[in-house]
């Protein structure tokens, strides 16, 4: 027979085992959805990060690098070099905001226009990989939402 400090070791013992983590489900998935996306952007001599800016612009053409950084959660420094990348690949265009120098502004080619009817087909390809409904895909898109903004909150509180 078991003690009751045994039972509660063993009852916290499994709550520590990697597979009932919320966090390592989530990483779990977003590196499922990353390869999963691999060979489509490939193609396109993209990566994932890269395309996520892509999908930015597409929203708003012509943000500043901050911008940017706020919407994909990127930092600067990790940007920059992405962004020269997406110029050297022709999808994109860089220059100083002329009201503010110290501002660069990032707006969309023709040819990174153009990429966003390709990524329709992307989007297709990755819901099929998925096997998820329209609206499945939205309600966990919204539980991911609501989780990343309550992890947020917290984060400024503490």
């Amino acid at each position: 027979m078991t003690t009751k400090a045994a039972q509660s070791e063993a009852i916290s013992d499994e709550a520590l085992t990697l597979g009932k983590q919320l966090c390592f489900a989530v990483y779990s998935a977003a590196h499922a959805f990353t390869r999963a996306y691999k060979p489509l952007l490939d193609r396109f001599g993209l990566t994932y990060p890269q395309y996520l800016v892509l999908l930015a612009l597409w929203q708003r053409d012509g943000m500043t690098v901050k911008r940017i950084g706020e919407e994909i959660g990127l930092d600067s420094g990790t940007l920059s070099p992405l962004l020269k990348r997406l110029e050297a690949a022709g999808y994109v265009g860089r220059q100083r905001d002329p009201g503010d120098e110290r501002q660069v502004i990032v707006s969309l080619t023709d040819k990174g226009r153009d990429l966003k009817t390709e990524a329709f087909g992307i989007l297709a390809d990755i819901g099929k990989a998925s096997g998820c409904s329209l609206e499945e895909a939205g309600e966990i898109r919204e539980t991911l939402h609501q989780l990343t903004r309550r992890l947020s909150s917290s984060e400024m509180e503490g």
